[in-house]
């Protein structure tokens, strides 16, 4: 019945099970449910060789002891296929324990096994026993049996075949291909023998499903078949056209998107079924890629939370290099309380960068045209400040040069005391102070202006002062409050000493823009008030006017366009330019709202992380 070929192969076989069980026992691989069932799977086929190896030890013509081989060959021989099935199902299905349908697929590889032991009381298995295959006459429930063996091999084929065209994936069809000759090698021997005639013997069926175990063990140790594949499935959303990769809880890759396969396979060598730390090459940005990802992955789990990162990569094509910007997302999965695995996702924000740069690139010069053209509107007010105390300087020399000639003609007059002499030298005295205030005058002024004049794009980022904001704005606005006949009254906490770090520049425009906006509104008299104050969580700066207020039209634009309730006389950049400095230089904001009685409120918020209040000594 046994040949001497098929024992050696049943004996190797066996042997290879054993290292196989050692190696699984030792091991530290995480046992999922597909594990467990391929350990049945080996469990099953070895119950299975044990008494064929005994059949080739018996005396053949003794019925009574080849009978009970055959029933002890009967659960490894009725379970095999089944188990087969649940592999399948797992996989197709990514079920993540047994379900009660697939312990379902047992019932009657139990009923067989129960029919085959208790032959002699029914004879519905073997209508007639016999050592020799051409004499056994089976009964009626083989039709059972064997339809319902054909029926779980087709219906585990056709659901691994249907998956593998509609992933359409390189790692899915290796996997597939495993399990489709895993299923195909039983299901066509076991029809060649059901329906070629031939005398095939008893060892064509275990040795059939040698291939079985063997590629189902492949596909599942070596290709890492499902270990986390349905978690990822169900993270990764179907529209996600960037490129992204899933690996398992030893940094393996189990899947890759076609954009990933496109743009970092051939590059870098990262490819599915390899870890992480085999894909480390002499590229160093190869090297930065793969050391970037595992030090994500390694926060990620330690901290058990999605890390996000920037990455810039450098490609090769057509012997010419560029370089793209990624925004790498490690997201760990968790099966309960574990962590599984890892999804990583690249977000090229390559074109997204460049478009900010130009963004930024226009924005600074349209801050550059709003702080010439605020410049613009304070050049003929400086110029007049300016005339005052210079023909003031020129007035108190013309006093001092006579004075001093006057000293020359009484040194040698008697009737000049030195009382006279120190008489003139007080009130040239008088005349330098006046000289000395009005050059600090013009010196304030000139800071002022100068620093208003520097690049936009300049980082000059400084402690400074409420005081010292709200004196240059002043000297800054003076001409056009003396035009129009406004008063400029301030009022914040005489007892705090505010300041904050920033560009001061920056703020004078903005609180200029604001006041020259509140001149323009109440046209002429009255005052405009600016309210320095905080809460618990900003500093804020109200400038308040008595105009005609804002309309809705208007109101609802502010800030988000620009828009002018000037007319022809505005552009809207002042606003607008001024709510991105804000947002920019001081990570604060601006608003708007129109007062009670008419006029309008415009506040600056600037949050108090970078505001210091301290109280003033007296």
């Amino acid at each position: 019945m046994i040949s001497t070929l098929s024992l050696w192969i049943f004996i190797i076989a066996l042997f290879s099970l054993g290292v196989f069980f050692v190696w699984s026992k030792r091991s530290n691989h995480k046992r999922g449910v597909l594990h467990r069932l391929f350990l049945a799977l080996a469990l099953a086929y070895g119950s299975w060789l044990i008494p064929l190896i005994a059949m080739y030890f018996v005396d053949v013509t003794d019925t009574h002891v080849t009978f009970v081989l055959d029933c002890l060959m009967q659960p490894g021989g009725a379970l095999c296929a089944p188990i087969y099935l649940c592999i399948a199902i797992v996989f197709v299905t990514g079920e993540e324990k047994m379900t009660r349908l697939m312990y379902c697929t047992f019932v009657i590889p139990i009923i067989t096994v129960l029919m085959a032991c208790t032959n002699e009381l029914h004879h519905l298995y073997y209508a007639a026993f016999s050592t020799i295959r051409k004499e056994i006459v089976f009964g009626p429930y083989i039709i059972v049996s064997g339809a319902y063996n054909y029926l779980v091999l087709i219906f585990a084929l056709f659901h691994v075949v249907r998956l593998g065209i509609k992933k359409n994936n390189a790692l899915y069809w290796k996997q597939c291909v495993m399990l489709i000759i895993s299923g195909l090698c039983p299901l066509l021997i076991s029809m060649y023998a059901t329906f070629s005639g031939r005398d095939v013997p008893i060892t064509a069926t275990p040795i059939s499903f040698m291939a079985t175990l063997v590629f189902c063990g492949i596909a599942i140790f070596r290709l890492h078949i499902l270990d986390i594949t349905p978690i990822a499935n169900q993270h990764i959303l179907n529209a996600i056209s960037d490129a992204y990769l899933v690996l398992n809880e030893d940094c393996r890759v189990v899947e890759c998107n076609t954009s990933f396969q496109n743009t970092f396979v051939r590059e870098y060598g990262i490819r599915e079924s390899k870890k992480l730390s085999e894909c480390i090459g002499n590229d160093a940005a190869g090297r930065n890629l793969v050391f970037g990802m595992l030090t994500a992955i390694d926060s990620a789990r330690r901290d058990k939370t999605h890390i996000s990162y920037e990455q810039s990569i450098a490609f090769t094509q057509d012997k010419t290099t560029s370089k793209k910007h990624f925004v790498v997302d490690v997201s760990p999965l968790e099966i309960g309380r574990k962590i599984a695995g890892f999804v990583i996702i690249f977000k090229d924000v390559t074109q997204l960068r460049d478009s900010m740069k130009r963004l930024q690139a226009s924005q600074e010069r349209m801050m550059e045209q709003e702080r010439f053209a605020f410049l613009g509107q304070m050049i003929g007010g400086i110029a007049h400040n300016l005339k005052t105390p210079i023909m003031s300087i020129s007035g108190c020399i013309s006093a001092a040069e006579a004075l001093v000639t006057e000293c020359e003609e009484s040194l040698d007059d008697a009737e000049v005391t030195p009382e006279d002499f120190r008489e003139i030298y007080g009130e040239m005295r008088e005349w330098f102070s006046k000289v000395k205030e009005s050059t600090s005058y013009m010196s304030d002024i000139i800071t002022a202006i100068k620093g208003q004049a520097t690049n936009i794009s300049t980082e000059d980022e400084v402690t400074f002062t409420i005081d010292e904001m709200i004196k240059r704005s002043r000297l800054l606005m003076r001409h056009e409050l003396l035009n129009s006949g406004i008063k400029l009254n301030v009022s914040y906490n005489a007892y705090e000493e505010i300041s904050l770090r920033g560009d001061i520049n920056n703020l004078v425009q903005v609180i200029g823009n604001l006041v020259n906006n509140a001149i323009f509104a109440q046209k002429s008299g009255g005052t405009i008030d600016i309210c320095v104050e905080h809460d618990e969580e900003n500093l804020l700066i109200i400038v308040k006017d008595r105009g005609e207020g804002i309309s809705d039209k208007v109101m609802s634009k502010l800030f988000k366009s620009m828009v002018t309730s000037k007319g022809t006389l505005g552009t809207g950049l002042g606003l607008y330019i001024s709510n991105a400095v804000i947002r920019t230089k001081f990570n604060g904001r601006m608003w708007c709202e129109n007062r009670e009685g008419g006029g309008s409120i415009f506040g600056i918020s600037i949050p108090l992380d970078i505001v210091q209040i301290k109280k003033k000594t007296t």
